[in-house]
């Protein structure tokens, strides 16, 4: 008998001679495996397609299932394809250098042109095994591109595989990324995912160090997001000590930075300061641009927030000659709508309208919603100093509809409460109240309906 054939013996073999199809490589053990833990018989596993000996020989590897086989294995155990498929070995083919491709795209930010990618990869039916990377890759391009639906729906497929193909690493940041996408809609199951993801992560045996800093990470920010400070602050200072035991002087630099944020979130500046410092000083070292836009632009907002506006304007001058670089044009928006903050703040209202604009303008050009929906904000409060009340109902409108559609519902609830502090300043207190309560929706969603339901109950 020759080792390696397709499905031999098959009952059906025996009506008429047939093109034999090509076998499927396995993992060792995967169909006994899967056959012991539903409880099946050689008889029953293949019961309606092949014989018991067929069985016998698939398990014992010396002979190899067709797909239409493997796919009947799958189906009566209960478990999914890729759980059987063994790892290609050998030199990298032509789709593993697409694969690769595809890595490199998602990391330089190219995310339409690796959407297109990798959705041909799908469609061209590429190796079983890599369809858990290749939609992982694709969800952070989508994720790249403010569509989360289609990333979350790609992120789950890739989780089932990463599961069934036992890949502990994967799985986890899997998980990780499926709690950001949580954590950046106000998902109320983010710090669950978060904390399993990283329970994930600790059963690995080493447990990798930069993984779990970047898990820590993913579960602080969550932890913000339900404005738990403590939480949050303990856990970005584990994922800081996490990262530095891989010597991740880039994880370090974003983690401090992250942490200065939650420091800034939580009314305590002089820490956020110190931290944020120390990012900038890192991403110096590292020669990070982007990074260290963000960073400065970050501290420019904790440094305004501290009325320290000569500090926060030579922060958000560096800030703004990094973005003008061509490779960084994605952040200067950001850096533009932080000027126009500051010169709001020192009363130079037409500075802040020039500022405001040309930010929005950008934005557009470069297809960013948020930064857009940001914009609306900001010229809305400068219209709203300009006593331009038709301009400033517009642009709320604007950014309230864009933060909508974006499912930013922590930028949507800051929106609704800033339109109804203007409108109650005019008089317009029916209105104002009708922000107010959708703010409190975005909020707690749910509650108001929760509310009148309880009110009709009791009146009736």
């Amino acid at each position: 008998m020759a080792n390696g054939r397709s499905d031999a013996p098959v009952a059906a073999d025996a009506l008429g001679k047939r093109r034999r199809l090509p076998g499927v490589n396995l993992r060792p053990g995967a169909v006994k495996q899967a056959r012991a833990e539903a409880g099946l018989s050689l008889a029953q596993l293949g019961k309606g397609h092949v014989t018991a000996p067929a069985i016998y020989l698939i398990e014992t590897g010396r002979t190899r299932p067709s797909l239409p086989t493997l796919e009947h294995i799958a189906r009566r155990t209960g478990k999914p394809l890729e759980f059987f498929l063994a790892e290609p070995g050998g030199a990298a083919d032509d789709n593993t250098v697409r694969l690769f491709e595809l890595e490199a795209m998602v990391a330089d930010g190219r995310n339409a042109e690796a959407i297109a990618f990798g959705q041909a990869l799908l469609d061209g039916g590429s190796s079983a095994f890599r369809l858990g990377r290749i939609r992982f890759l694709l969800a952070q391009a989508y994720l790249g591109s403010s569509e989360p639906e289609r990333a979350a729906s790609l992120l789950e497929e890739a989780r089932a595989h990463f599961e069934a193909v036992n890949d502990g690493v994967m799985l986890a940041e899997c998980m990780g990324a499926l709690a950001s996408l949580a954590a950046a809609t106000q998902s109320r199951d983010a710090v669950t995912l978060a904390e399993k993801a990283l329970g994930v992560c600790r059963k690995l045996k080493p447990v990798p160090p930069p993984l779990e800093a970047r898990l820590l990470g993913v579960l602080a920010n969550a932890l913000v997001g339900e404005r738990d400070w403590n939480r949050a602050v303990s856990t970005y200072e584990a994922a800081i000590n996490a990262g530095s035991a891989g010597f991740d002087l880039r994880g370090a630099a974003r983690l401090y930075g992250e942490l200065g944020m939650a420091y800034r979130r939580a009314g305590e500046a002089e820490a956020a300061t110190r931290y944020l410092t120390r990012s900038i000083a890192l991403l110096e070292v590292l020669r990070d641009r982007a990074s260290l836009a963000r960073s400065e632009s970050n501290l420019a907002l904790v440094l305004m927030e501290r009325k320290d506006y000569a500090a926060a304007r030579v922060h958000l001058e560096r800030s703004l000659q990094l973005a003008e670089e061509p490779d960084l044009e994605s952040g200067r928006g950001r850096v533009l709508l932080g000027q126009a903050e500051l010169a709001t703040h020192e009363g130079e209202v037409d500075r802040a309208h020039e500022l405001a604009s040309e930010a929005l303008e950008l934005a557009a050009e470069m297809e960013d919603r948020a930064t857009m929906a940001e914009a609306h904000v900001w010229l809305g409060q400068i219209a709203d100093k300009r006593g331009d009340h038709a301009a400033a109902d517009r642009e709320f409108e604007d950014a309230i509809r864009g933060f909508e559609a974006l499912g930013k519902r922590e930028r949507l609830l800051h929106s609704h409460g800033a339109y109804a502090e203007i409108l109650e300043r005019r008089g317009e207190l029916a209105r104002a109240y009708a922000h107010m309560k959708e703010a409190l929706q975005a909020s707690h969603p749910g509650l108001l309906r929760e509310a009148a339901s309880g009110e009709r109950v009791s009146s009736a």
